[in-house]
């Protein structure tokens, strides 16, 4: 069988790896141990699991260097940028160990025994437990946050379940690493084999979303690879639930009064937000609305001269190139469409590899074409002119939902602007504020979701309540003490609780 290539995207050049494509006995193993591994994993206390989660930022920690120099040669991204990737993955999984350790994610609930308005009530407990083995499919532009070691797996280990990690094939000397430093790490922690583990090639990623013994997928990557993969899982006797963070483009915009009070800001601001990781952020600000006359001319000048002047960015693969280069042309030949700013090209620039070029288009609103509203992966923004709030709201009308939405606002017009908000509210799963949307900061109150096609809605990828979509609720009637787990047993508390309908604290009961 033949092995797995690692192509460096600066120089275009691949070098064979020993990693081969994972055999369909290869993939039922991994599910195979991964369900044994959940079995003895559920006699583990929140402790313990917590536990594991830091030790295995520490073995990511202490192998830092090798990470990012292999992940940097197989992505481009930079070293400075997957340094900070990296210190980001390290930070969740902590953070997923002080969820744990709170242990409010559980929703712990006691009714006791007794008389009600309702007639007798049995004795009631109920919490939230985990599913169960988990696929993940790595990221291509996130090849540590979002991959072997990311949110997903994280927050998975954290709700008490097993994983087995599909590698993206951008990376796999990266995946595989981190995959021996997790493998690591769980097993001096005392956890079983089949804790976590790696799989590879696209046929081990269909098989995997099959397999009986997986309970829960989660995946990031586009919206042509998460229906594929929601097909499959919907065509199991027992459909599982899908997690997808897919695509968007995530509308951005400048009202007349702010473009009239920092023009040049909100225009640099912009070219930053969309060139950020060579335009390669789920979260990329693909449309920006800006108002005609004198300040919206002045916010498209200070954008362009941004990217007038940007090197030519380096895209994490072939495929992305080639799709960035086809879409980002189609953009640039739809009726109406103007290009206002390139970036260098990439011929001369000392890149041989998976070059693009950076562009600014613009359109009139009245004359959008269906096409520009959706996602270009890559770098490159279409600002889209409007004439009044009526032009506006209609366009906005039309878009598919995101997970962003980002408005610019001038000083103390929030208030007055109702309408607007509602209806990028209803877009997206966050609302971003004079700011940009590129950059999810991993924290209790952060949302990374939203309505379909973005992803599932209800649930979100990023912060600590990503946890819950590895967790079903489960309620015990007149259990014996001894049957219950004991978070959910009479007498003080660790974890905050509700009790007969009151929430309690640690130490108040």
């Amino acid at each position: 069988m033949s092995h797995l290539q690692s192509i460096n995207p600066r120089t275009g050049t691949s070098s064979e790896t020993n990693i081969r494509q994972s055999t369909p006995d290869d993939v039922d193993t991994a599910a195979t141990r991964a369900r044994l591994a959940f079995e003895q994993l559920s006699g583990r206390d929140r402790a313990w699991r917590a536990g594991l989660l830091r030790a295995m930022a520490d073995e990511l920690e202490a192998r830092r260097a090798d990470i990012v120099a292999t992940a940097d040669a197989e992505t481009g991204l930079g070293e400075p940028r997957l340094g900070g990737e990296l210190t980001r993955t390290c930070f969740q999984l902590r953070l997923f160990a002080e969820v744990v350790t709170e242990g409010g994610y559980l929703e712990a609930a006691i009714d006791h025994a007794g008389d009600t308005a309702m007639g007798p009530r049995p004795d009631l407990r109920r919490m939230l437990i985990p599913l169960g083995p988990v696929a993940v499919f790595g990221a291509s532009n996130f090849p540590l946050a979002f991959s072997v070691p990311g949110g997903d797996t994280a927050s998975a280990l954290a709700a008490g379940c097993t994983v087995v990690v599909k590698a993206h094939e951008s990376h796999p000397l990266t995946s595989r690493l981190c995959g021996e430093a997790l493998q690591t790490a769980a097993t001096r922690h005392g956890a079983p084999e089949g804790t976590v583990s790696v799989v590879y090639g696209r046929e081990a990623g269909a098989r995997l979303v099959q397999h009986p013994d997986i309970t829960a997928v989660g995946f990031t990557g586009s919206l042509g690879g998460g229906k594929a993969l929601l097909e499959l899982i919907n065509s199991r006797p027992d459909p599982i639930p899908f997690y997808g963070e897919l695509s968007g483009i995530n509308p951005l915009v400048v009202t007349e009064q702010a473009a009239a009070e920092r023009a040049g800001e909100i225009g640099k601001g912009l070219a930053g937000s969309f060139l950020l990781g060579s335009g390669q952020f789920c979260t990329k600000p693909g449309l920006a609305f800006v108002p005609r006359g004198e300040g919206g001319d002045a916010v498209v000048t200070a954008l362009a001269g941004q990217v007038e002047d940007s090197a030519p960015p380096v895209l994490l693969n072939e495929g992305i190139r080639d799709s960035f280069a086809s879409g980002s042309q189609r953009l640039a030949g739809l009726p109406g469409m103007t290009t206002v700013a390139t970036g260098a090209p990439a011929d001369g620039s000392g890149v041989s590899g998976f070059a693009g070029q950076a562009r600014v288009l613009t359109a009139d609103a009245a004359d959008l074409d269906e096409t520009a509203t959706h996602e270009c992966f890559g770098p490159v923004v279409v600002v889209v002119r409007y004439a009044d709030d009526k032009e506006l709201l209609d366009t906005l009308s039309r878009l598919e939902p995101s997970l962003t939405a980002t408005v610019h606002l001038g000083t103390g017009e929030a208030g007055g602007r109702t309408e607007l908000l509602d209806g990028l509210r209803r877009l997206s799963g966050r609302l971003v504020f004079d700011g940009y949307p590129t950059g999810v900061a991993v924290s209790w109150a952060q949302h990374h979701g939203g309505p379909w096609p973005s992803t599932n809605t209800v649930h979100t990828s990023v912060g600590t309540t990503a946890i819950r979509r590895f967790l079903r609720p489960y309620a015990w009637q007149g259990a014996p003490e001894a049957a219950l787990p004991e978070e959910l047993r009479d007498g003080p508390a660790d974890i905050p609780r509700r009790v007969d309908g009151v929430l309690t604290l640690p130490g108040s009961e």
